[in-house]
């Protein structure tokens, strides 16, 4: 049972924290009149110790140690004495153990986001410096129009764009202090909370004192925000995995982010976007696996919360590797400007026949339906649509002329798309801007 029900293995990730809310509370005691001011120099000073044995890697764990909190006061007490007796006065390990996670995420959280808006800028900055590339764009994984390189990447870092907002918004909105709610019921000590909650960094205290202890948003709202942003770098990892194929070559990866095969020595692997793929998996998997703990559970702190943290710090973790590795493999990838042109085909065009004869005033399912008639005409003849002749064009339709022939140019099919969002290059220079300031707000 000691074994089953000791969290310390893995609570100790807090000792920091643990003892900076330690400190803090200290500080609130003294203010309510319930330690004196040499008691107060005392505690602190006994806290500095050991946290200086955390530091050093000297602190001594004993079996004993159920959890983080219970093994730093026992330290405590064999530092000062019966003065650590009085640091758990009107607190319990409900109200505890919250703002130690709260404290911690806040910190690990900004990490992330840091590795996250890194990870943005290399993929804005690849795309600036690949911005006359063009290649097929894909619908069905069938070739559907030419767009610009650098489209196709800003189109999968967007999204990583909202990721970094959402999880802006999740730090703030979780920024709020539960220590002074008691196991439950509060504090009937007169603790300033308040000024407890400016101490450490907070916006202000839980209003409610059950809601304090029992609150795990902060984990599972991380946990979701992973899985939804781990599924954005898959998508994106899936994509530059068949780009790398020798099939389409547009893409290849550095050696430091490919391994070989055991068996076959021509294959290069593109292992670390395999790994981005699959991890996502376990992402996912962490936050479904919390949610089913927490969706029973009655009212205020019960000991099922405590399958929270080793969710969380794999996470973490998980989500740091991913958005690291994301960030290698853009930064050192090489874009193939000849295969990615040697991609592009005519059939491509087929809309631009459409946009043409609009253009020229022919109803757009009208120019559609001629569009498909070209291509019909250009397979039977076993030729490319830019072979067929104006006369035979004319015999679909009267509308075509002898500026027909400009249609047959891929840097104009890309350029009529200036529209914002569009794949011309203004366009697309456009979000490289609007990105790169979004990075810059970040810092």
């Amino acid at each position: 049972m000691n074994r089953f029900n000791r969290s310390f293995p893995f609570d100790k990730n807090f000792w920091k924290q643990d003892i900076q809310g330690s400190k803090a509370y200290a500080k609130a005691l003294e203010k309510a009149g319930l330690l004196t001011s040499a008691e107060l120099s005392s505690m602190l000073d006994g806290l500095g110790v050991v946290e200086q044995e955390w530091v050093e890697g000297t602190f001594k764990e004993l079996e004993a140690d159920e959890d983080i909190h219970s093994a730093n006061e026992r330290r405590l007490l064999e530092v000062i004495g019966d003065t650590a007796k009085k640091l758990h006065t009107g607190r319990s390990r409900n109200d505890q153990v919250s703002v130690d996670l709260k404290l911690w995420c806040r910190e690990e959280y900004h990490a992330v986001q840091n590795q996250l808006v890194q990870l943005i800028q290399a993929m804005t900055e690849c795309a600036a410096a690949n911005v006359d590339i063009l290649m097929p764009g894909y619908t069905h994984l069938q070739r559907a129009q030419p767009v610009r390189f650098s489209h196709w990447l800003l189109a999968h870092t967007w999204p990583l764009k909202r990721d970094s907002e959402r999880l802006a918004e999740l730090i703030t909105r979780n920024n709020v202090m539960p220590l002074g709610s008691g196991a439950l019921a509060g504090n009937p000590f007169d603790i300033d909370r308040e000024a407890l909650a400016a101490d450490l960094g907070f916006s202000g205290p839980s209003p409610n004192s059950m809601d304090g202890t029992m609150d795990r948003d902060i984990v599972a709202e991380f946990l979701q925000w992973s899985s939804l942003c781990s599924i954005h770098l898959s998508r994106w990892a899936e994509d530059v995995i068949i780009y790398n194929s020798r099939e389409f070559n547009f893409l290849t990866l550095a050696d430091a982010y490919s391994t070989g095969s055991s068996l076959m020595p021509q294959k290069k692997n593109p292992d670390s976007l395999e790994l981005i793929r699959g991890k996502t998996g376990r992402v996912f998997g962490k936050m479904s696996g919390f949610l089913m703990t927490m969706k029973g559970l009655p009212s205020c702190y019960n000991k099922d919360l405590q399958e929270d943290k080793e969710a969380l710090f794999d996470t973490v973790d998980t989500m740091n590797s991913l958005l690291r590795i994301s960030t290698g493999v853009i930064s050192t990838v090489t874009v193939n400007a000849n295969q990615c042109a040697s991609g592009l085909s005519e059939e491509m065009l087929a809309t631009d026949i459409a946009y043409y004869l609009v253009r020229k005033g022919v109803p757009f399912r009208t120019a559609h339906e001629v569009s498909g008639k070209c291509v019909v005409a250009a397979e039977q003849g076993n030729c490319t649509l830019s072979d067929l002749l104006l006369v035979q064009l004319k015999e679909i339709d009267e509308n075509f002329d002898t500026d027909v022939k400009n249609l047959w140019n891929y840097e104009s099919s890309v350029e009529q798309y200036q529209v914002v969002g569009g794949t011309a290059k203004s366009s697309v220079l456009n979000q490289v801007e609007q990105l790169r300031a979004f990075a810059v707000s970040m810092h």
